[in-house]
């Protein structure tokens, strides 16, 4: 039976692919910077460099997610609570990315490890552990993210939106009196922020589009983002095959790699238009704002091995600069919520019945 525990984490990577893979460029399609295709495909790209780059950033969350500490060790590397575990957490991604719905694999994660501990032994959870390292980093990233997000916009919004050139002028020559003889200085150039036709009046030595430059800026914190979940999401998921020592560590993240691509190039649409546009309608200062949040949290987090979810993060900042901008739609932020609740217990129920399968 142990064979089967290879496919059935690589069932879950499949599913997280394709539930979070786009999730960093959801506001670059949303604010209508990229297409879906092209942003799809940079998503992908650094989605796979932060794989692989992730035992080296973040590899303290591999022996968290092993469920050491939490359970006897003697549990925790059976063979069958590991696939339990990886059948409650894929399942439960794949029905919410069916649905279109964004949920962390975090989530499922923790809840398919309580259902597992469950099934197996009910007296040995170890809930202060449960709480203190999982469960608080869950709950309060989406706040601090959603409140952030609301301050980041509002930041942003303080720049006059017709104010997009941005022009050095040439330094200008001044008669400066020095014992009573005139004498020339050369003045240092000149940085002014205007309208199009200002700069052109001006004839600047050197111009540049903010617009254009905030773009550039939303997505290169799209990569970031993507890059970020990865390096957070991958150890996890790597701790399934770890801890039952199937394959070496390197291997596993390899695989993972692969997979993880494969799932977000083939399904990531249906959640890619939830977030992109039902949460909210996104311009390109909402999108910059949510976006450099998002990837401060998820990489600070991952550096201090707190097992945040990538997609509360993002869903958080989203929703805060919605909130900020009033486009915020509350119906689909509340059927994102609902399904957020939904994932532990579902995942938990599903691995307490594989367990017992089992």
């Amino acid at each position: 039976m142990e064979f089967l525990l290879i496919p059935i984490c690589l069932f879950l990577v499949f599913g997280n692919g394709a539930n979070d893979n786009f999730k960093g460029f959801a506001t670059v399609w949303g604010s209508e910077t990229l297409s879906y295709r092209r942003a799809l495909l940079l998503a992908t790209i650094a989605t796979a460099a932060g794989s692989l780059l992730s035992l080296s950033l973040a590899g303290g969350l591999a022996e968290q997610f092993s469920g050491k500490g939490l359970l006897p060790q003697a549990i925790v590397t059976a063979p069958s609570f590991l696939m339990s575990v990886g059948i409650g957490a894929a399942l439960t991604v794949i029905i919410a990315t069916r649905a279109g719905l964004p949920i962390s694999t975090t989530h499922a994660l923790i809840g398919g490890l309580i259902g597992a501990g469950w099934a197996a032994s009910p007296g040995e959870v170890q809930y202060a552990k449960l709480w203190n390292t999982f469960l608080l980093p869950l709950l309060f990233s989406p706040v601090v993210a959603a409140l952030l997000g609301f301050l980041a916009y509002r930041l942003l919004r303080l720049r006059p939106a017709a104010q997009d050139c941005a022009c050095i002028l040439p330094p200008q020559p001044q008669l400066v009196p020095v014992t009573n003889i005139p004498m020339s200085s050369i003045a240092a150039p000149r940085l002014v922020i205007a309208e199009d036709a200002v700069c052109d009046a001006a004839q600047p030595a050197a111009r540049f589009s903010i617009a254009r430059g905030l773009d550039r800026l939303h997505i290169g914190s799209a990569g970031l983002i993507c890059f970020a979940r990865a390096v957070n999401d991958t150890p996890k998921l790597a701790a399934l095959l770890i801890a039952a020592h199937m394959l070496h560590a390197q291997v596993s993240i390899l695989l993972i790699a692969v997979v993880m691509a494969i799932g977000g190039l083939m399904f990531a649409r249906r959640v890619a238009e939830t977030m992109s546009r039902r949460v909210t309608r996104m311009d390109h200062t909402q999108g910059v704002a949510a976006n450099l949040i998002t990837a401060l949290l998820v990489l600070g987090a991952s550096k201090l091995g707190l097992p945040v979810s990538t997609t509360h993060v993002s869903v958080g900042s989203i929703a805060g600069v919605g909130a900020g901008g009033h486009t915020l739609n509350w119906k689909t932020l509340r059927n994102v919520l609902l399904s957020w609740i939904a994932t532990l217990p579902m995942a938990a129920a599903i691995a307490w019945i594989a367990l017992k399968t089992l």
